[in-house]
């Protein structure tokens, strides 16, 4: 078993003064020979290998924290920490350094930080004065104190020996002891410079002061202290707040002592860093990063604390989904999760995982289902936050446990569709929770958040799921809104009567555009799935039944659907809104809007110069022929005389496509004409003649001139035809020649001498008659 001792984390401050886990392993000390000293080394607990190495260096300044915390600086703005899991390790290490440095191990700081622009100013300090001079801690001589702790901020040097000097003498709950005096007597000079006094140890910046100032016995006193602001009239009641108006709540009894004293503890500072403290200055932005890092890991062990307690997280989700439990009770342990979760952002990314991960385990997403149904708008906005930190650290995680449910459960209570519900039922005048989840439902249906899961199909089958089971749910509203559309071809050209089934009611119009916001994004991004929903419903129709509305901006989002389909250049689509005639609202409201110089006239401009632009002929030739009557008198932009124009250049072409195709036509019909005269001139020339040589020769000549006259046709025609017909032309000539050869005419031609290639001449003869590619195919 390893030793839980010396068990740590490894942190280092990030860029942002946040402190980064580096991981979790086991430190020791020794001598490295590479590094010529002894070394602080860390191995990582999973795999051995080698977290921190780390030279004691006789002049670093090293720093105990909280008992369990040792910090130090390597480099320039390079600060690393060990947090240990027991106080005895730490104690042990932190002996160790202070061996090899020749420190008291009883101090919290084993060197005084020396900061190259103090060195001159260092020089002129005594080398005996080890420590700050402090007045007596009296009440006469509070003026003196709280001058001494203004003037030394301005040096680390002199900070860090006050600091020194206040934890050496006990000097701090002396002060504490004097504030309760001047309360006592109502002394208000003293109670102010009291307020100066403890702002000025807290911008001291050390974590051993904090240690002692935010005890249980004396936080509540520099909270008091830290009430009495000179620059107010009245001092502020913050321990009234935190003892009165600020319950703790223990919706599971805390058996833990000290986890319970460190909640107290992180709320209460917290609350002074937050609250009570002004907001730090440029030059004061780092006097305060020791508080950060004190609060920063009060958390992180309050998370670790929590879900160690494997008994106490059962137990609250047990009670979360148990219908027996009040809506009181339900609603305190709702708020504890949600801060539960809160926490958890302090988490590295790895710690965080392990967090949510439990979580999951735990059925954090049933019980989610459960308490977004309720009726209590406390309870549902608490468990929306919940499930936006779900989406917004596992998307996958969220999707996965969606697609098992209809296995189990109806469609009606689906975890998305109670989401949707919930969002289409928002209270909220301005819709703010609404707004909140649909950004969160957009994150769920993003394909490029599914790309990097080792689920490949993850896309394919969460998108058919949210379709099938999801889509109908989240476009209900946007239906029951234009279902009653009245067919356009019954209002009058022109009319800009406002349709009575658009949602005039200002939460209405803004639930509606947050859908048409969404089902955009879709078209955009999930190209089969919307195109198959959208034909189905006829949604386009639907959405453009808006273009009516009063309220602009929804007519803005009717109208951006359709731009995004358009902007797909899809022959699909084109088809579906010429079919359907769907730039007939565009334009109607285009008109109606008249000489208005509003964004909406702006949009729909812009719309139809994207398809002048971007030449879609389909579309083009529908608003010219069906519109441009209408649109012909817009002069003040040239966009839709430029649609005119491009119509005309296309039709243009078209009549000059097809009157060359009747040309090659026409022309080879004359030639063939020409062909025909040719061939009855040769047939009764060959009749005639008896010679046998004599008819050869002329009926090798006119057949070459035949071909001849018939080719130079051939290269004018279309290519189409000239195939066709030469092919056709070929046979038949070629038939004719040989009728002739075979005819009683012709007999005399026939030779006396048996050549040896006669015999093969006339069997290729036969076999080419034969051939069914070559049998002419001519009417009797």
């Amino acid at each position: 078993m390893s030793d839980t001792r010396r068990r740590v984390k490894v942190y280092t401050l990030n860029e942002d003064r946040q402190w980064d886990d580096r991981g979790t392993g086991h430190v020791s000390s020794t001598f490295v020979e590479r590094l010529k000293g002894i070394s602080l080394l860390v191995r990582a607990e999973s795999d051995g290998s080698l977290l921190l190495e780390s030279k004691i260096s006789p002049n670093t300044a090293y720093q105990k924290q909280q008992d369990t915390l040792i910090v130090w600086s390597e480099a320039d703005n390079y600060d690393l920490a060990l947090s240990f899991q027991e106080k005895a390790g730490c104690d042990e290490i932190w002996e160790k350094i202070c061996q090899v440095q020749g420190k008291d191990p009883s101090l919290d700081i084993t060197q005084d930080p020396i900061d190259e622009s103090e060195e001159e100013r260092f020089e002129e300090i005594p080398e005996t004065s080890h420590l700050v001079e402090l007045p007596p801690c009296e009440l006469s001589r509070l003026e003196e104190i709280a001058d001494l702790v203004t003037a030394v901020l301005s040096s680390p040097i002199r900070r860090e020996k006050l600091a020194l000097a206040l934890m050496s003498e006990g000097y701090i709950k002396k002060l504490l002891g004097l504030f309760r005096v001047c309360e006592d007597l109502d002394n208000r000079e003293g109670l102010h410079h009291l307020y100066e006094i403890v702002r000025g140890v807290l911008f001291l910046n050390k974590a051993a002061l904090f240690e002692v100032m935010f005890s249980d016995d004396c936080i509540m006193d520099v909270v008091g202290c830290l009430e009495y602001d000179p620059a107010l009239v009245q001092p502020k009641r913050h321990r009234e707040f935190l003892t009165k108006t600020a319950k703790f709540k223990e919706v599971i009894p805390i058996t833990d002592s000290e986890l319970r004293q460190k909640i107290h503890q992180t709320y209460r500072v917290q609350y002074i860093q937050d609250i009570i403290l002004p907001t730090p200055s440029v030059f004061e932005d780092n006097f305060l990063s020791t508080l950060n890092s004190f609060i920063f890991f009060n958390k992180v062990e309050i998370v670790s604390m929590l879900q160690e307690d494997e008994k106490f997280l059962t137990e609250v989700f047990a009670q979360l989904t148990d219908e027996a439990t009040e809506d009181s009770k339900r609603r305190e342990l709702v708020n504890f999760v949600k801060e539960f979760c809160a926490f958890s952002q302090t988490l590295q990314p790895q710690n965080r995982d392990a967090f949510f991960k439990t979580l999951a385990n735990l059925g954090i997403l049933p019980a989610l289902e459960i308490v977004m149904g309720m009726d209590d708008l406390q309870v549902r906005a608490a468990a929306t936050d919940i499930f936006s930190y779900l989406v917004e650290f596992s998307p996958s995680m969220v999707r996965e446990f969606v697609m098992q449910e209809p296995q189990q459960t109806d469609d009606d209570v689906l975890l998305i569709n109670v989401v949707i519900k919930q969002m289409i039922c928002d209270s909220d005048p301005e819709l703010g929770g609404a707004v909140q989840l649909m950004g969160l439902l957009r994150t769920l249906i993003d394909p490029e958040n599914m790309l990097a899961s080792t689920n490949k199909t993850e896309k394919t089958e969460f998108l058919s799921f949210f379709y099938k089971y999801c889509m109908h749910v989240l476009t209900a509203p946007l239906l029951a809104n234009t279902a009653h559309d009245k067919n356009s071809k019954d209002v009058p050209e022109g009319s800009n009567k406002i349709n009575p089934v658009c949602p005039d009611n200002f939460q209405t119009a803004q639930l509606l555009a947050l859908i048409l916001e969404l089902l955009t994004f879709c078209v955009e991004h999930h190209t089969y799935h919307i195109k198959t929903y959208i034909m189905n419903k006829d949604l386009l129709r639907r959405v453009l039944v808006l273009m009516n509305s009063k309220h602009t901006f929804l007519a803005l989002c009717a109208l951006r659907f359709m731009r995004r389909i358009i902007g797909l250049k899809d022959e699909y689509y084109n088809r579906y809104i010429i079919k359907g005639n769907l730039f007939e609202p565009v334009i109607n409201a285009l008109l109606d809007n008249g000489t208005r110089y509003n964004l909406l006239n702006s949009a729909i401009i812009e719309l139809f110069e994207f398809i002048k632009v971007e030449d879609i002929k389909s579309l083009i030739a529908h608003i010219v022929d069906n519109f441009y009557n209408a649109l012909e008198s817009i002069e003040y932009v040239q966009t839709f005389k430029g649609l005119k124009g491009r119509y005309e250049q296309e039709k243009d072409r078209q009549s000059q496509r097809h009157s060359r195709s009747q040309l090659f036509i026409c022309r080879y019909r004359r030639d063939a004409r020409s062909l025909d005269e040719d061939e009855e001139l040769w047939f009764n020339d060959d009749d005639d003649d008896d010679d046998g040589e004599a008819v050869e020769k002329r009926m090798e000549d006119d057949f070459s001139d035949s071909y001849g006259k018939y080719m130079e046709a051939k290269k004018g025609t279309f290519w189409y035809f000239s195939l066709v017909f030469s092919l056709s032309l070929e046979t038949t000539l070629y038939t004719l020649h040989k009728q002739r050869q075979n005819s009683n005419t012709y007999t005399a031609l026939v030779g006396l001498v048996d050549y040896p290639d006669d015999e093969d001449e006339e069997e290729e003869d036969e076999e080419e008659e034969q051939s069914p590619r070559k049998r002419p195919r001519l009417s009797s």
